[in-house]
């Protein structure tokens, strides 16, 4: 145990004491043992754990794709293709979010080449914006 605080354990990985405490809360990362002055110790495992969780999550992984992955790794000999499988997943919704992104930006942007300046009571994107009826 090398006997982290949550400070220097959210330091290490990045992440606000807050959402370590989440984190042990829904059950992604074990409580860790205490002091004897009744503080939080975490060890290298712990480490490990949260380094695995923050990097999922950089990735874009919901939280429970992020418990099926710890659940998947933790079996060392388990076949990778569940693993390929839930990040492909990943990907395809990547994919469509890109997809709807960039379909938002072409009508952003149609509407901002639409407007030819003037008033506000001609502004074609105010009026984009505003309720019909």
């Amino acid at each position: 145990m090398i006997g982290l605080t949550i400070g220097q354990l959210g330091k290490a990985t990045d992440t606000k004491v807050e959402t370590v405490r989440y984190y042990e809360r829904i059950g992604l990362l074990a409580a860790p043992g205490r002091t004897s002055a009744n503080y939080r110790a975490y060890g290298a495992d712990h480490l490990s754990r949260l380094s695995f969780i923050r990097r999922a999550r950089d990735l874009g992984f919901s939280l429970d794709q992020v418990r099926a992955l710890l659940d998947l790794a933790s079996d060392h000999s388990r076949d990778c293709g569940s693993v390929d499988m839930l990040a492909n997943e990943h990907m395809a919704d990547i994919d469509r979010k890109l997809a709807d992104l960039t379909a938002l930006r072409r009508e952003l942007s149609a509407l901002i080449n639409s407007c030819k300046g003037g008033t506000i009571s001609q502004c074609r994107i105010v009026e984009a914006l505003a309720p019909r009826g």
